[in-house]
């Protein structure tokens, strides 16, 4: 169980030292070419959510982030127990979820630096907290349709 927190403590440990790295190394708006035409890393900042949604509303997300934080180490410690990939999907939330709230916290902004263009769409620059929280959705996916599958299997014995 503890495996799952010293996880999440891992994702929020590399989440903010790129920010870090990415502070003290670039100029906001400097973009440094990775592979050209598909992945940069841009020095950006957002006062928002995904897709620089809701700038500004600082206290609705530490609300919202709060309420996330608690609602996962409950479910965590009622169900991770028995589910390994839902200990770890709820580990990758609960990373991504305190490292954007520790530059909300503490910036009063989030660092975003992860730039990719992608059939000529520029895709929203995101960092590694995002992309954590964006994992740790997928994997309770995949959870949720292998129980789906496994009830359905017994209920048909």
């Amino acid at each position: 169980m503890y495996l799952y927190y010293l996880f999440a403590l891992i994702i929020i440990g590399l989440d903010q030292l790129t920010k870090w790295l990415i502070e003290q190394s670039m100029q906001i708006g400097e973009r440094i070419t990775i592979i050209n035409d598909f992945f940069y890393l841009t020095s950006h900042r957002n006062k928002g959510a995904a897709w620089g949604i809701l700038q500004g509303q600082m206290i609705f997300f530490y609300i919202i982030t709060i309420v996330v934080v608690i609602g996962v180490v409950v479910y965590m410690q009622k169900y991770a127990k028995t589910n390994r990939l839902l200990g770890v999907s709820l580990a990758f939330i609960l990373g991504g979820a305190i490292g954007n709230f520790i530059d909300r916290l503490f910036r009063h902004e989030v660092v975003d630096f992860f730039d990719f263009i992608i059939f000529n769409y520029d895709f929203p620059i995101f960092n590694v907290a995002d992309s954590a929280l964006v994992v740790g959705v997928f994997l309770i996916i995949i959870t949720t349709v292998l129980d789906e599958r496994k009830e359905r299997k017994e209920n048909n014995k």
